[in-house]
């Protein structure tokens, strides 16, 4: 159910803000993000927004008096729209869903890759390389992570594509391919 929420309002302020043109999606993207960062550091507020015993009205008051005039009007709009609606819980979702649909119309990709050790600056410059000339994308927004358990190679995922060549999934599937021959 969340999954439909985040995308039917996620999809709207896509919609509204595409109206506008591309440029007006990514000055959105950036707008959320500072929102984001700035509901982060400001866990009391959310608490305010999500409390049970505080009227409607006046979490629409509040929405008002902090984000009027300070953000867009379409992003104050969706605020109005995600309280009223009792829907505030939502807004990460909601954002995560605008954000990976901006990211695609722009032709960003989001890569995840994690190795066995780190890699040098250069090795992650190549990977990227690698990436954008294999992805279609025109630029990458990479993730590195380092997780010693894969002993060695490399796992990359980009939204649900995943590429495992870590030594850790080969030597698992060699045990499960001995484990069959064996028992066969």
């Amino acid at each position: 159910m969340a999954k439909l929420v985040s995308k039917t309002y996620g999809e709207a302020l896509y919609e509204i803000a595409m109206e506008s043109g591309v440029g007006r999606a990514g000055e959105l993207l950036e707008e959320i993000h500072c929102v984001n960062e700035l509901l982060t550091a400001n866990p009391q507020f959310d608490e305010l927004m999500k409390h049970p015993g505080i009227p409607k009205q006046d979490k629409l008051q509040i929405v008002s008096n902090v984000f009027k005039g300070r953000i867009s009007d379409e992003l104050t709009g969706l605020f109005e729209v995600v309280v009223s609606k009792e829907r505030y819980g939502d807004l990460p979702a909601i954002f995560a869903y605008f954000t990976e649909r901006v990211k695609e119309q722009l032709r960003i990709g989001v890569a995840y890759v994690t190795t066995a050790v780190e890699l040098s600056r250069q090795q992650q410059r190549d990977v990227e390389v690698k990436l954008l000339e294999t992805s279609g994308y025109e630029k990458m927004e990479m993730h590195y992570e380092v997780d010693a358990s894969i002993i060695g190679g490399m796992i990359i995922r980009i939204n649900d594509r995943v590429v495992d060549s870590s030594v850790r999934t080969k030597l698992d599937s060699l045990t499960k391919q001995l484990l069959q021959i064996q028992l066969g």
